[in-house]
């Protein structure tokens, strides 16, 4: 009878166990499906093709975010400087004439801005051991100084039609920003889960003392970390200046916030070392869909900021216990 008891525990555990594992690999999956069905049926207009276009418009540009974020987190750190250098890289779009000819300098000059802020908050960061909340809003504030001084306050100029394209165009129904978007996230997928870089940024972000006991450079790995981040973020810069075609000094700007939470929403942990691209990224698409749907149901646009703040509670309280 005592065995039978005790059987009867121990499967009763395995099956939570089983249930407990089942939730925290799927859980974000089933609650961006949850979202999607709820928002169906309160508004029918949610899942009409315009509104679903329009959806993924917004959301390719911060999954271009997400990306760079969950790299720098990866390795215990943060960027708080991503929507200044994509505000940056939208106001060099608008700094040319605006000709067919003027598309390659712009990417050049905006993909430069993005490595060298990535190179300057990973150098300050990991070789002078600065902060990343220190190192990255400093090099915020300076790029914004940089680049009010530089339009005077007011950007003029127009966006090439390329960048209008890849920014807020389609080819047979799909956004050119979400086929953008598919082949950053494909390629740093294989990067961050399938090479020996990939399994340096878990090392380092699971116990930096531990990578540098066994030889691994890991300050060089911070480093491109967070060159990885400027660098998608002055690519989502672009895209984002041919979503809105008008640009100002604050394009993007909230980005850094979006791009944290979405991260962690995701399942990537701040302690570092655990996390993925693609939980990152659902991350990124439940912001986007809550934030529509509050649209839809008629709600003023304050109470984006509202259910922002409830996000990141319920994301801060999440990953507490699961860390726990």
């Amino acid at each position: 009878m005592q065995q039978a008891v005790q059987s009867k525990s121990m499967s009763s555990d395995t099956n939570s166990k089983k249930l407990s594992d089942f939730g925290a690999r799927y859980g974000i999956h089933l609650a961006l499906l949850g979202l999607i069905v709820l928002s169906s049926i309160v508004s029918p207009a949610f899942l009409t093709a315009n509104n679903v276009s329009n959806m993924l418009l917004q959301a390719a540009p911060l999954g271009i975010v997400v990306i760079g974020q969950a790299f720098v987190i990866l390795v215990r750190g943060l960027d708080l400087s991503v929507a200044s250098v994509m505000a940056t890289a939208a106001v060099v779009a608008t700094s040319f004439d605006g000709q067919p000819g003027d598309v390659v300098p712009i990417i050049l000059v905006a993909l430069a801005i993005g490595v060298a802020t990535g190179l300057a908050n990973g150098l300050l960061v990991a070789k002078r051991n600065v902060s990343p909340f220190l190192a990255t809003l400093a090099t915020m504030i300076v790029l914004q100084g940089i680049r009010f001084a530089y339009t005077g306050g007011a950007p003029s100029g127009n966006v090439p039609h390329f960048f209008r394209i890849i920014g807020s165009e389609t080819v047979y129904g799909l956004p050119y920003n979400v086929i953008i978007l598919a082949i950053i996230a494909a390629f740093f997928w294989v990067l961050l889960h399938k090479s020996v870089f990939g399994r340096q940024v878990y090392i380092t972000g699971g116990n930096p003392s531990v990578a540098r006991l066994v030889g691994m450079n890991a300050d060089r790995v911070i480093i491109i970390c967070y060159v990885i981040s400027g660098t998608l973020a002055a690519i989502a810069g672009l895209v984002l200046s041919g979503f809105v075609g008008i640009v100002d000094n604050w394009v993007g700007r909230g980005m850094e916030l979006d791009s944290i939470v979405a991260a962690v929403m995701g399942g990537i942990a701040l302690s570092g070392g655990r996390g993925t691209i693609v939980g990152g990224l659902i991350g990124a698409a439940i912001l986007v869909v809550v934030f529509n749907a509050v649209l839809l149901f008629g709600m003023p646009v304050q109470f984006q900021i509202i259910i922002k703040g409830i996000v990141i509670v319920i994301a801060a309280a999440f990953y507490v216990k699961r860390g726990a």
